[in-house]
């Protein structure tokens, strides 16, 4: 019996030992915090990825007009953390944490991979 539960535990220890402590990944942080970091949603103005959105359009005495939310996949990290703690015109400040805010950063680049690289490419090749 005790064989039993030291080749029991044996089998068992690197499982303990190796286990990851967090709940949730860093992606799924980031992506959880950019679909409702404080009651309002990153991606109803950013768009899914980043790419910015409509929020409303509407007529008045200069004809059609719209209020959009920006592309921010190109923004940098420090950027990012000075626009979800200032204050502007439409978008609520945000009182995020650095470490909130560059979990968002990096799903958004991780998202945003792809396109990112192509973009550097673009640039390059100018």
């Amino acid at each position: 019996m005790i064989k039993q539960i030291l080749l029991l535990c044996s089998l068992l220890s690197p499982i303990f030992i190796y286990a990851d402590e967090d709940f949730i990944s860093h992606y799924e942080y980031g992506e959880m915090l950019y679909q409702n970091p404080r009651g309002v949603s990153c991606l109803q103005c950013h768009g899914d990825s980043g790419e910015g959105t409509t929020i409303v359009e509407f007529r008045d005495i200069h004809g059609k007009q719209a209020i959009k939310g920006s592309d921010i996949r190109k923004e940098s990290l420090q950027a990012m953390i000075h626009a979800v703690n200032s204050y502007h015109k439409i978008m609520p400040r945000y009182y995020l944490t650095e470490e909130e805010v560059k979990a968002i950063y990096d799903y958004l680049q991780e998202k945003n991979r792809v396109y990112l690289s192509q973009l550097k490419e673009t640039n390059t090749t100018e």
